[in-house]
Order: C-alpha cells, then structure tokens, then sequence
C-alpha cells in the first residue's frame, strides 16, 4: 500500500480520513548538516502495517536530499539505520 505522506521541514506526516495525525517522524538539524531523527509515532491501529520503516526511510531520503548527516536518538529509527546498513 502507498501512502501520501505529508512533508514540512523537519516532519513527515500521515493523516487519516478526517485529519488527525495517524503516524509521524520529526528530525531536528543539530550542528551544521547532522539531522537528527527525535521521534517517530504510529497509532496503535496502524502497528505492524510497516508505516514506521516506510516514515524513517522517507526521512532519509529527505535528510540525503539536503546533503545532510543522519543521526538518530529514537530507538526505532537507529535500530532501522543500523539494519539497513547506514552509518549513523
């Protein structure tokens, strides 16, 4: 299944059918070109549909566009770099 993520600056996003926030992932730029992937969130009722994996993958492609470092303090997003071979 695609999803129609929403980009701001430092977060991703995914709203249901009537607005409320379902799944997020917020980074922070913390020193010149090092983002950092803070904190990642999917409603219980969307666990274990990948929505997670799909939101830090997302983040760092946008992160990689700004020719930027990623780094994670979330768990789940270090534990996803850290499976998907990226240096951290």
């Amino acid at each position: 299944m695609d999803y129609n993520f929403c980009t701001e600056e430092n977060r991703i996003y995914l709203k249901d059918e009537h607005g409320k926030i379902v799944a997020e992932i917020d980074f922070r730029e913390i020193e010149k070109g090092v983002y950092d992937i803070y904190h990642t969130y999917v409603d219980e009722n969307l666990r274990g549909m990948k929505i997670a994996s799909k939101l830090v993958k997302a983040a760092f492609k946008e992160i990689t566009k700004r020719n930027s470092k990623v780094v994670a303090s979330c768990s789940y997003a270090k534990k996803w770099l850290e499976k998907n071979n990226i240096e951290i």
